[in-house]
C-alpha cells in the first residue's frame, strides 16, 4: 500500500506550484505548473497535469512513458518562477535556476523538493478548444495552441 500524501490539492498546484519533468539523464525537460490535479483514475492513484503543445517539455511528454510531479518548499517559489519563464530550449535552465537534478531509473526530480510524484502515463489527450467555455477560449487559446492533458498512475511517492 502506498503511504497517505498530506498535500493541499487545492492549492499545491495554483498557489504554490509545481514542476512536471520527464526525461532520462542527459535529455530532459522540466516545467512550472500552477495547473493539476490528483485522485484515481481507474481503481489507480493519478496525478493529472497539463502541457501545451509550443511548450519544450511536450516533446518530452509525448516521448516519455514517466514523468515526476515535484511539490517545493516555499522558499522555492523564486526557482519555479524561473523555470516557468524560461525555455530549455535556450540554455541549461535548471542549472541557472540553482535546483539540483536527481536521476532516477526512467525519471528526473529534484534534490531540493518536498514531495515529488513518480508517475507513469497512461492517458493523453488535447483539449476540445470548440467544447471548452467561451471566455476560456479567449483567456487561453486565442493565440495559442490547446494544452494536451497527461494522466499518470502514482507508481512511487518520494520524499
Amino acid at each position: 500500500m502506498m503511504e497517505k500524501l498530506d498535500l493541499d490539492v487545492f492549492s499545491a498546484f495554483a498557489d504554490d506550484w509545481a514542476l512536471v519533468t520527464a526525461g532520462t539523464q542527459g535529455d530532459y525537460n522540466t516545467m512550472t505548473i500552477g495547473w493539476g490535479g490528483l485522485g484515481t483514475l481507474w481503481s489507480r492513484p493519478a496525478a493529472t497535469v497539463y502541457v501545451k503543445r509550443n511548450r519544450y517539455t511536450h516533446d518530452f511528454m509525448e516521448k516519455n512513458d514517466m514523468f515526476t510531479v515535484s511539490f517545493f518548499p516555499a522558499e522555492y517559489k523564486k526557482a519555479l518562477g524561473y523555470l516557468g519563464s524560461h525555455s530549455g530550449r535556450e540554455g541549461d535552465k535548471v542549472a541557472a535556476s540553482g535546483l539540483t537534478p536527481v536521476y532516477l531509473d526512467n525519471a528526473v526530480t529534484f534534490q531540493e523538493a518536498s514531495v515529488t510524484l513518480l508517475c507513469r502515463k497512461i492517458y493523453s489527450h488535447d483539449f476540445d478548444v470548440s467544447a471548452v467555455p467561451a471566455d476560456v477560449k479567449r483567456s487561453y487559446y486565442e493565440d495559442e495552441p490547446p494544452h494536451t492533458i497527461y494522466i499518470g498512475e502514482v507508481v512511487d511517492i518520494i520524499r
